[in-house]
């Protein structure tokens, strides 16, 4: 699991790439602390590359949602593959983030 982190315009881009099983979990754990520095503005998750997500995964997001909620951030999850949008829609994940499928998109203070 590797995780590319830049910044852009006033946010944010996490771009994952592999599997976040439980063992990626723990190894991203750090990365996902960085984020949550950074959760008062806009993250986006950029999951284009993301083949899988495991329990370990969604708890990871949801925490950072939690935390950008109480900081007046947001997390907005991008390009879910039709496996992983499949997992978000059976455990409900889908209406808890704001999803949008264009790579092209700008964080922008009104998004």
């Amino acid at each position: 699991m590797e995780i590319n982190i830049t910044t852009q315009g006033t946010g944010t881009i996490a771009q994952l790439i592999g599997r976040l099983d439980t063992p990626a979990a723990l190894e991203v754990a750090p990365a996902f602390e960085s984020l949550k520095e950074k959760a008062d503005s806009t993250i986006i998750l950029d999951c284009s590359q993301l083949s899988y997500i495991s329990s370990s995964g969604l708890r990871i997001f949801l925490t950072l949602r939690k935390e950008a909620a109480g900081k007046g951030g947001k997390v907005i999850i991008r390009n879910l593959s039709p496996d992983v949008r499949s997992v978000f829609m059976m455990t409900g994940f889908l209406n808890l983030f704001q999803i949008c499928g264009n790579a092209l998109q700008e964080i922008s203070p009104d998004r």
